[in-house]
């Protein structure tokens, strides 16, 4: 079967004044049908840079190296009249921020119905209304709300209109980048929950992105995450989020209190430090000046890729089990 998504030594760099700036180093993925695949990571470490290579959405002074297949066809070397029909047609992006994502001066349904009559000319008026009406129900939204304007709706209902135009044209792929930011907790896992049922039900692909690796673990079947522009460690979302393997990981893990854990609901742990300059990044191991249990080879050599168990790869050289060539990076896949 044909991975609905599938990238092979995937780079992205930008070109800025200062001088290239390499936000993607080599990450490889696929995704299933019917599967979930989360991506974490703190801002900076690539997650938006690799979600916009899948739809062709970087800006003019990105360079991207590597392939980037969905449903096969390689969304960088297609003409524009095969990229316009796979953006909405096969994948389709749930974008952070609903408000500068709609257009404020029109109602929600008209807004929906663009998409359908673009890319179906022989859709009536009438049928397209009617399919408006049957997305905002299946995301859990009256009909009627496709009279209203973005201002008169909540954060979560606007997330709901995002999830719903997202399907207009029946895609197979969802992208989600952070589409629960700035949403209660409560709303929050509302939203989720409707995007994990639709995958559920639809047989469709779901890359959702999140810093927070809680939301991934208890959302998606495997998760990557990401520092530096690479993928650091991977597997499926509730083994890497109860044992992580890499310190970065860990890290993520203990910024979130855990519901049931006294201690770490009023003493999140942190990680001190920021992220690399992409511009700068240090020798050996991107993560060594932050890590507590770096050795003097982290700071020298480039870590190996090590596998503490089956389809659970991690780029640490303080991980116990078998090892690959040092420097490989981490192939995401089944």
């Amino acid at each position: 079967m044909t991975p609905l998504l599938e990238m092979r030594d995937v780079h992205v760099t930008y070109a800025t004044a200062a001088g290239p700036l390499p936000a993607v180093r080599g990450v490889n993925l696929s995704l299933e049908p019917g599967e979930s695949l989360g991506v974490a990571g703190e801002s900076g470490c690539g997650k938006s840079s690799l979600a916009a290579t899948v739809l062709r959405l970087q800006p003019p002074n990105a360079t991207v190296r590597g392939s980037v297949l969905v449903t096969g066809k390689d969304v960088q070397t297609v003409d524009w009249g095969q990229l316009r029909a796979l953006r909405w047609g096969e994948a389709a992006m749930v974008f952070q921020g609903s408000l500068h994502s709609l257009n404020p001066v029109q109602r929600v349904g008209d807004q929906i119905t663009e998409p359908i009559r673009l890319h179906d000319g022989s859709v009536s008026p009438a049928r397209a209304s009617e399919r408006v009406g049957q997305l905002l129900e299946q995301v859990g939204l009256p009909a009627a709300s496709a009279r209203t304007y973005p201002h008169q709706l909540s954060g979560g209902q606007r997330q709901r209109v995002m999830i719903a135009m997202a399907l207009a044209c029946r895609p197979r792929l969802i992208l989600a980048d952070e589409p629960t930011t700035a949403l209660d907790v409560m709303v929050q896992a509302q939203v989720l929950d409707v995007l994990t049922g639709l995958v559920r039900g639809l047989e469709l692909g779901l890359l959702l992105i999140s810093h927070d690796l809680s939301v991934l673990g208890t959302t998606c079947d495997r998760v990557l995450v990401m520092y530096g522009g690479r993928v650091v460690e991977q597997g499926a979302a509730t083994a890497v989020f109860d044992h992580p393997q890499h310190p970065y990981t860990r890290a993520l893990a203990r910024a979130f209190p855990r519901v049931g854990d006294a201690d770490a609901r009023f003493s999140p742990a942190g990680l001190a430090g920021d992220p690399p300059d992409p511009r700068n990044l240090p020798s050996g191991c991107t993560f060594h000046p932050r890590c507590p249990r770096a050795i003097d080879v982290c700071s020298t050599h480039e870590p190996p890729v090590r596998w503490p168990e089956p389809d659970r790869p991690v780029e640490c050289v303080r991980v116990e089990g078998a090892e690959t060539a040092p420097g490989t990076a981490v192939a995401a896949g089944r």
